[in-house]
C-alpha cells in the first residue's frame, strides 16, 4: 500500500472548454487550464490558460461557454500550438476535475501523446462525502463557502476553464477534509475518487445526472 499522503502527491487540476459531446469525433477544444497544487493548494503562479482557436465556426449551443466566440477565439493559438506548453504539465501527474473523464478523454483525443499517472474525480468524492445536494461544481463550491477562494486565479470568471479549475482544485482540499478525518493516503483518495485510465474506454457523455454540472440557468440568466 503507498503510504504517500494525497497532498504530496503530483496533482494537476484541469479542466476544458469544448463544443459539445454532439459533435463526437469533431468535438473541438475551446480554453483549457490547468493548475498544479502543492501541498494541496492551488499553485496559481504557475497556472497554465488559454483560449484555443478551433479551427472552425462555433455551433449556436446553449452551454458553450459565455465569451467563447468566433471572434474571440480567432486569434487564439491552435489546439497544435498550446500543445508544447500544456503537455509537460499534465506529464506524469494526477489529474484532477470535476467529471474529469469527460475532460480527459476530449483531452486524449486531440493529445493522444499525453500521458498521465492517473484521475481523480471531485464529483465522485462529493457523491460519497455529502448528501442532499446538487453536485455541480458551482453548487458545491456556494455550499463549502469557497466561491471567493477562487478570486485569486486573476482573470477567471464562473464557467470557465480557469475558474473552473481554481474552483475544482480548492474543492479537493476541502472534500477531503471533510471525507477524512486526518490525511489520508493517496491510495485511499483513489479508492474513492479515482478513475482508471483505459484507452480502449469509449468517449464519456454526460449521464442526465451529470447534466447537473451545468448551471443552464446561471450560466445563461433569461
Amino acid at each position: 500500500m503507498n503510504s504517500t499522503t494525497w497532498n504530496q502527491a503530483p496533482l494537476v487540476a484541469f479542466d476544458l472548454e469544448g463544443t459539445g459531446s454532439q459533435d463526437k469525433d469533431r468535438e473541438a477544444i475551446l480554453e483549457v487550464a490547468a493548475i498544479r497544487l502543492a501541498d494541496g493548494r492551488p499553485e496559481y503562479t504557475t497556472a497554465f490558460h488559454s483560449l484555443v482557436n478551433p479551427g472552425r465556426p462555433i455551433p449556436p449551443r446553449p452551454w458553450i461557454s459565455p465569451g467563447l466566440t468566433d471572434t474571440t477565439l480567432a486569434t487564439a493559438p491552435t489546439t497544435a500550438e498550446i500543445g508544447a506548453d500544456l503537455e509537460p504539465r499534465l506529464r506524469s501527474c494526477y489529474l484532477v476535475g470535476h467529471n474529469i473523464r469527460v475532460d480527459w478523454n476530449l483531452l486524449r483525443r486531440h493529445y493522444p501523446t499525453i500521458t498521465v499517472t492517473g484521475l481523480i474525480d471531485t464529483l465522485r468524492l462529493a457523491r460519497a462525502t455529502i448528501s442532499g445536494i446538487r453536485y455541480s461544481l458551482t453548487t458545491l463550491l456556494d455550499h463549502f463557502e469557497l466561491t471567493d477562494e477562487i478570486t485569486a486565479a486573476t482573470g477567471s470568471r464562473p464557467h470557465r476553464a480557469l475558474w473552473d479549475t481554481a474552483g475544482t482544485a480548492v474543492l479537493l482540499r476541502t472534500l477531503v477534509r471533510h471525507h477524512w478525518a486526518r490525511e489520508p493516503t493517496l491510495t485511499a483518495l483513489l479508492d474513492i475518487a479515482g478513475i482508471p485510465i483505459d484507452s480502449n474506454d469509449a468517449p464519456a457523455t454526460s449521464s442526465p445526472d451529470q447534466e447537473t454540472l451545468f448551471d443552464i440557468d446561471t450560466r445563461h440568466p433569461s
